[in-house]
């Protein structure tokens, strides 16, 4: 087997690979005499089938599976033999394949990048710290009944944090557009979910009250046809509602599995701090993220981009819940790919020189330390041993929590060389942003 390597642009190789005629030959006669074993060609007995025959019938899928096969186990051979380290898989394109003539492909593929680790004792890293209060407590309270809030009708006029059920058409430049008609539709003023203006000319209507709006997209709407365009909305209030906030009586706190005032404020305070203790981690990541990124400056595979890119996009459909699936949209123009090429790449840049740590200081997952993961990750249920057990009988959760175990090893190591200053904020602060 002959092998070629050439450098075309940045990461991108291309493997000229040429595995002998003999080989490939001996091979396709030997896939003939195998389908001749079995062949029903009219005229002939089973197994009684001339080879030639045999040949001139199926000799060009014979050469084509062939091929595949020889292709497949030749490209393993070839990228270990030129000490070449793919980033996905390759395209490949055949030259040749023909009787007589040696196989001969080419193999187009990115490479992995060299990373060079920078001196973690030249980084300058944020350590934060923040204590739970009993007005953080309250705070949380306060959000668990607007979670329960209900909404009864009056008869006054809407005003900020009512609930209004209207009819709305939305027109430009006269005519209908896409997504701007609602009906039933029921929003709470003050909450944000519409375009600027919107929620706000609906205050001080009542009951059967109509009103055109005029309003103007904002430049960066999702919907590239109405960025930054003047519209009009028909709107009409079918019903005012107001809301009532429930009392933290025992029925409120028998929905969150307590008994009484002392053990519903235990349990949020016991959910609280372990958020805490989450955030500030998680913010203290990022900001070492950030510096790594700063530190670090090398070319990224596209091919190992384009799978992250698969990869949040499946997650934001996931918190769609099926939406796309379900009404048959598509997805791609619904999420496109510019969406997440940023955040997709700076993922697959910091997974790179955290592997890259890993192996160079041979870092490997404590057992301590997956043990903690998983009971951190067990502690919010109402079982957690039951938990703890799952996690440890299921192959692909382990695999995950040792990675975040090493990735925690790394950020560890830096935290160990670099020069910390601690920071205090608030749990609000520590939490992150919505």
């Amino acid at each position: 087997m002959q092998v070629s390597v050439e450098t075309t642009t940045g990461l991108e190789r291309k493997l000229t690979i040429a595995v002998p005629s003999e080989e490939l030959d001996n091979k396709v006669n030997e896939k003939l005499q195998e389908v001749a074993k079995t062949a029903n060609i009219k005229g002939f007995r089973k197994g009684k089938v001339p080879l030639k025959i045999v040949a001139r019938q199926y000799g060009a899928a014979a050469r084509e599976e062939v091929a595949g096969d020889l292709i497949n186990n030749s490209y393993m051979q070839a990228i270990e033999q030129e000490n070449v380290r793919p980033a996905g898989y390759p395209k490949i394109e055949i030259s040749t394949l023909e009787a007589g003539k040696d196989l001969e492909y080419v193999a187009t593929i990115e490479v992995y990048p060299e990373v060079q680790i920078s001196d973690f004792n030249d980084y300058e890293v944020t350590r934060y710290n923040a204590e739970l209060t009993e007005e953080d407590i309250d705070n949380t309270i306060e959000t668990l009944r607007e979670q329960q809030a209900s909404f009864n009708e009056v008869e006054r006029s809407a005003e900020d944090g009512d609930q209004v059920i209207i009819d709305f058409v939305g027109t430009k430049e006269g005519e209908e557009f896409q997504g701007g008609t609602g009906n039933d539709v029921k929003l709470v003023l003050g909450s944000g979910t519409m375009i600027p203006g919107f929620e706000e000319g609906i205050v001080g209507l009542k009951k059967g009250d109509e009103r055109v709006l005029k309003l103007t997209f904002p430049e960066d709407y999702q919907a590239e046809e109405l960025q930054g365009a003047d519209v009009e909305f028909a709107v009409n209030v079918k019903t005012v509602e107001e809301k009532s906030l429930p009392e933290v009586d025992e029925k409120f706190m028998k929905h969150y599995g307590s008994e009484s005032v002392d053990q519903f404020r235990e349990e949020i305070r016991k959910n609280m701090q372990r958020e805490l203790n989450q955030g500030l981690k998680a913010k203290m990541k990022a900001g070492i993220m950030d510096i790594l990124l700063e530190k670090h400056d090398f070319s990224v595979p596209q091919t190992l981009i384009d799978s992250e890119v698969e990869v949040l996009r499946n997650q934001m459909m996931q918190q769609f819940g099926g939406l796309a699936e379900n009404n048959n949209l598509d997805i791609k123009s619904l999420l496109p790919d510019s969406m997440f090429q940023e955040q997709a790449e700076k993922r697959v840049t910091i997974g790179l020189i955290i592997n890259e740590v890993v192996k160079d200081k041979e870092l490997k997952a404590d057992p301590e330390k997956v043990r903690s993961i998983i009971e951190e990750n067990a502690s919010g249920y109402e079982k957690p041993e039951e938990v703890i057990s799952y996690y440890y009988q299921n192959k692909d959760l382990m695999n995950g929590i040792e990675s975040v175990a090493l990735e925690d090893a790394v950020f560890d190591m830096i935290l160990e060389q670099a020069n910390v200053t601690d920071e205090t904020i608030s749990y609000t602060e520590a939490l992150p942003k919505q």
